[in-house]
């Protein structure tokens, strides 16, 4: 198929779903050239996505980022339309809308029937397996995932994801393209959270079960994840996000990996969000928050804090954490889903992680981290901390 010619710079691109995610992507595209139709099922959102847009490039041009002429062009790139009927001849289209497969499934059949055989069509899904919304489509080659973060101006990291039938060549094409958009493209398999998501669940989970035991409070747990280089702890973290969030791309995986006791989610975190308690934007989650957002109980235990740090792995909650992002890196490489250069270049970029876990692993040795696993799996057995084969070290 000729994705290679026509994935080429200025291509005609199509953004189906224009809430936040399909508005950035649109916006990524028309201020690398492209010109872009955006389209949403639901009357008026285009319209506010086109003056949000409006808004993000103003305040780029505010702060001398862009020119005006910049800005005007990239606004005239981009043309609302009312249907998936009338859009334009494309050479890619990214869908985003809601994360459900069968709206999906019935979105790329249409898109398959309007568009040309050679349009390149892709998912922005975070956790749905690409292979299953390329089912049965003609040229199902074609179908390929463009996971960007939120927000997509912004974030420099895309997943491109592979399903079971996506072409290497338009792969390659697709990592290509997005380079040229300004984005760093990892290439991964579709399997359950890709990279980032999968990758990322013990840094919370890890976080809400010491909690849980009593190991130390919720500041005290964050100020040691800290002090390791990450930007904030996971549990502010997961109130920031939303716990409701965090909480349903976590049960996702787990169910997608049928149930698997690494990805289980914990019953503080299920309790919270029963309880509404979803975290800054409620005004309490794993903290409480006064009016202005700020946390009510976030001064960590500093004794405490020099108790655990160095200590036993089960109770320190750095070597924890780590040895646990550690494994599931190296068994994401072991299992061929994506390389381990890649792996390292999504975590910093996608969680703004300090370090790689594949680096991390290096630098404490994948020896003592398997040691680490095999002690966390005697004090809590179950399945959870099982070491992955790889840890031999092969795969560094």
């Amino acid at each position: 198929m000729g994705a290679m010619t026509t994935l080429s710079e200025g291509a005609p691109v199509s953004v189906v779903g224009a809430g936040a995610m399909g508005a950035g992507i649109a916006q990524v595209a028309a201020s690398a050239g492209h010109p872009v139709a955006l389209v949403d099922a639901v009357s008026g959102v285009v319209e506010k996505a086109v003056a949000g847009i409006i808004g993000s490039l103003q305040r780029q041009e505010a702060k001398g980022r862009i020119s005006s002429a910049q800005l005007e062009a990239t606004v005239e790139r981009i043309t609302p339309v009312d249907a998936i009927s009338q859009l334009p001849a494309s050479a890619l289209v990214i869908e985003a809308v809601r994360e459900d497969l069968d709206t999906k499934r019935a979105l790329f059949n249409e898109l398959a029937e309007r568009q040309s055989r050679e349009t390149v069509l892709a998912t922005n899904t975070s956790s749905l397996d690409v292979g299953a919304i390329a089912e049965g489509l003609p040229e199902p080659g074609r179908v390929i995932g463009l996971h960007f973060f939120n927000p997509p101006p912004v974030m420099r990291l895309v997943e491109v994801v592979r399903g079971r039938s996506s072409s290497p060549e338009v792969i390659e094409a697709a990592a290509g393209l997005v380079r040229t958009w300004g984005k760093t493209p990892v290439v991964c398999a579709s399997t359950p959270g890709f990279i980032v998501n999968r990758v990322a669940r013990p840094f919370y989970g890890e976080a809400q079960r010491m909690l849980m035991d009593g190991v130390a409070d919720a500041a005290t747990l964050d100020a040691a994840l800290r002090s390791a280089g990450f930007r904030m702890g996971p549990l502010e973290l997961t109130d920031l996000i939303g716990q409701d969030v965090n909480l349903a791309v976590g049960t996702s995986v787990w169910e997608q990996t049928g149930r698997d006791p690494r990805y289980a989610p914990t019953a503080m975190q299920q309790e919270l969000v029963a309880a509404g308690h979803l975290g800054r934007k409620s005004g309490q989650g794993v903290y409480r928050y006064d009016p202005s957002g700020a946390p009510l109980d976030a001064e960590p235990d500093q004794a405490r804090l020099a108790e655990l740090l160095g200590g036993p792995v089960e109770t320190d909650p750095v070597a924890r954490t780590l040895a646990m992002l550690v494994n599931e890196a190296v068994d994401l490489v072991h299992r061929g889903e994506a390389g381990a250069d890649d792996v390292d270049t999504a975590m910093t970029l996608g969680t703004n992680y300090p370090k790689g876990p594949i680096a991390w692993g290096r630098e404490i040795g994948y020896a003592v981290v398997a040691d680490q696993l095999a002690a966390l799996d005697r004090a809590f057995p179950g399945g959870r901390y099982r070491p992955s084969s790889a840890l031999s070290g092969e795969e560094a």
